[in-house]
């Protein structure tokens, strides 16, 4: 099958013609497997546009229409193939299409370019994944606050430094991850409404001749409008896209943070978690070993999203207005963050729920040095003086901590957000809010 782009007299299959194609096609024809649904569901509308405008009559749409479906359906058996000498889901669907119809299968490309053909797909799979991913994200903060509510009021001690601060507890530390999360699902706003635009009908980036409705492809398929000026739909390609990543690596990054406590947490230098078994390894060669991998692939799976960030930050650099083919990377990183972020919080549920804390040990844990700064506050309420003097008292008499017990302290804790009062309650709310 022919290339969309090529003349009939360009079809050398040389080695050189071969590295070429190699090179320039990429693993794109191996990403596409992922979109191809997407552009069906693109092409279904845009015939349809092309029906409006009187370019396709009633029974050629119902026609490419039936096509369209079968490719889908081809596709979840897993048996719609596209090669490296197709370049593309694209060439794929209209080399499949006219196999089937004949010149009926060519006019699919009317008004339109592989430009705003594959940013189209790739908005409406970012629509998809992203929501899904938030719902994936929700789950992670209702366990943790799951966690939080059967845990609240075990103590725990809090940390400035990596050094002994101040008395916090399980719940206070599982409801703040859980509240990060929250906060993720409440800024993801602003990207929804980035990938939430039509590029169809933009064509190569300079709009058509042909009498596109772009309001109702953009209707249709479910955005919330078009891209207004059709220049902006390659600016848009690869910019979107970080905006994307980096939003996801937000998400990452309270993973990444969650999974080094846990490690931290759960070793034998400071055993305050216990871990199911199913979320640990042991050892080739030490028969004692209960390694906590999986909590160390979530921490390092951070890292992998922050690079396809960066990798589409660097891209995109210093390129001018209009299309680039440098913009066919922009694929890769995003379509990788989206699966690693997806992954991630999959198994961050299962570590949630292998967490068991060691409520002996934590309280244990729990030493005097905790109290000093109640200790100060307790001297300026019950003697009347300064901060400033009472801080020195205590710091020079470290023994008036020993007085206070983490059991007095979470009683006294009752302020929003304190130890005692670690706001289960106010997160449920939010987190059903969202739900």
């Amino acid at each position: 099958m022919s290339k969309l782009w090529q003349k009939a007299s360009t079809t050398s299959q040389s080695d050189i013609a071969k590295k070429v194609e190699a090179f320039t096609v990429g693993n794109d024809y191996e990403l596409d497997q992922t979109l191809v649904p997407y552009d069906v569901m693109a092409s279904k509308v845009h015939a349809q546009a092309l029906n409006k405008a009187g370019i396709l009559s009633d029974n050629e749409l119902a026609e490419l229409d039936g096509v369209l479906t079968e490719i889908v359906q081809i596709w979840e058996k897993g048996e719609f193939k596209i090669t490296v000498q197709d370049e593309d889901m694209h060439t794929a669907i209209e080399n499949f299409l006219i196999e089937k119809l004949g010149d009926l299968g060519k006019k699919i490309h009317t008004g339109r370019s592989r430009n705003d053909q594959v940013l189209t797909a790739v908005r409406l799979y970012e629509k998809e994944a992203l929501g899904e991913i938030l719902n994936e994200v929700k789950k992670c903060a209702k366990l943790l606050i799951d966690l939080a509510e059967t845990h609240e009021k075990v103590p725990m001690p809090g940390f400035t430094h990596t050094r002994k601060a101040m008395l916090s507890s399980v719940g206070l530390w599982a409801g703040g991850f859980a509240e990060m999360l929250i906060m993720q699902v409440q800024a993801s706003k602003g990207v929804e409404s980035l990938i939430n635009q039509s590029p169809l009908g933009t064509a190569a980036g300079f709009g058509t001749t042909f009498g596109i409705d772009r309001e109702f492809e953009a209707e249709t398929l479910g955005f919330s409008g078009p891209i207004i000026c059709s220049t902006t739909a390659q600016l848009s390609r690869g910019w979107v896209e970080l905006q994307i990543v980096q939003f996801l690596s937000g998400i990452t990054a309270v993973l990444n943070r969650l999974a080094s406590d846990v490690i931290q947490f759960s070793s034998e230098a400071q055993l305050w978690f216990d871990l199911d078994e199913v979320v640990c390894t042991g050892s080739s060669i030490m028969p004692q070993k209960k390694n906590p991998d999986l909590a160390e692939l979530i921490r390092a799976g951070h890292s992998e999203v922050v690079g396809s960030a960066s990798t589409l930050q660097m891209l995109t650099a210093n390129l001018g207005s209009g299309y680039h083919r440098d913009l066919q990377l922009s694929k890769e990183p995003v379509i990788k963050s989206i699966n690693k972020t997806a992954q991630m919080l999959e198994v961050t549920q299962i570590l949630i729920e292998a967490i068991t804390p060691n409520s002996k040990n934590l309280e244990a844990a729990c030493t005097s040095e905790l109290f000093a700064a109640e200790a100060a506050n307790q001297l300026v309420k019950e003697k009347g003086v300064s901060f400033r003097e009472a801080y020195h008292i205590v710091k020079t008499d470290p023994e008036i901590s020993t007085s206070l017990h983490w059991s007095d302290m979470l009683e006294k804790s009752t302020h929003l957000g304190s130890p005692g009062n670690s706001g289960i309650k106010e997160l449920r709310k939010q987190i059903k809010n969202y739900s």
